[in-house]
């Protein structure tokens, strides 16, 4: 069985447009996700992005406005027309609930999609444990034990590898995929990502990071 490192954060949009495509990939390759959420903000300004607020206006009207309305159309996805409300919000809880279900060895798939949709199609504070309580019940996952594993030392001491191991490899954002150390940036290089799972690309002159 293949993996696919996916290296994304809790509250992201992309992530959220590419995630029921990349499930159908995922299905149809027999590959399986490695989740590695993390902090987003340190990933993008390590690689060179600017942190959101000292972006331009028409950045941000693009990117995290129209762009965002192009790929919903594309893909059929729901998504708010504005800036979630809690967008700010802490990631530790949604991130290492993920984090969780994955190291329980079941849900982390079906909960990672319940959490980026709460997000970006029902505007709900994902940094609440009361909005993710139910969640992760619908995944079938004891949400008790599973939102206590969140705020554990271990589970945050992984949160914190992740961001560290993201930046070490250069990942540029959110979401970011990984099949057999080829990286592919966004969801909208899933077509890649399917590709690579039945035939890696040339590396040309190109050479991965060094991982970890």
């Amino acid at each position: 069985m293949q993996t696919i490192e996916y290296f994304y954060s809790a509250h992201s949009a992309f992530a959220w447009l590419g995630s029921a495509r990349l499930a159908e990939i995922c299905a149809a390759r027999g590959a399986r996700l490695l989740h590695k959420p993390f902090e987003l903000s340190p990933v993008i300004e390590a690689a060179g992005g600017l942190p959101f607020a000292a972006r331009t206006q028409a950045h941000v009207d693009y990117f995290f406005g129209r762009d965002i309305e192009h790929w919903a159309e594309y893909r059929g996805v729901p998504v708010i027309r504005h800036r979630p409300t809690h967008h700010d919000a802490p990631l530790e809880l949604p991130n290492g609930a993920i984090i969780a279900a994955q190291d329980a060895g079941q849900g982390a798939d079906a909960l990672a999609h319940a959490i980026l949709g709460a997000h970006w199609r029902d505007d709900a504070d994902i940094s609440d444990p009361a909005t993710l309580a139910p969640l992760i019940a619908g995944c079938g996952l004891d949400a008790d034990a599973i939102l206590s594993a969140a705020r554990s030392a271990p589970v945050q001491a992984l949160h914190r590898a992740n961001t560290e191991e993201a930046i070490a490899r250069h990942v540029f954002g959110s979401p970011t995929y990984v099949v057999g150390g080829d990286p592919f940036y966004g969801q909208d290089r899933l077509d890649l990502v399917d590709r690579a799972l039945v035939r890696p690309f040339a590396r040309g002159s190109w050479r991965n990071p060094p991982v970890g």
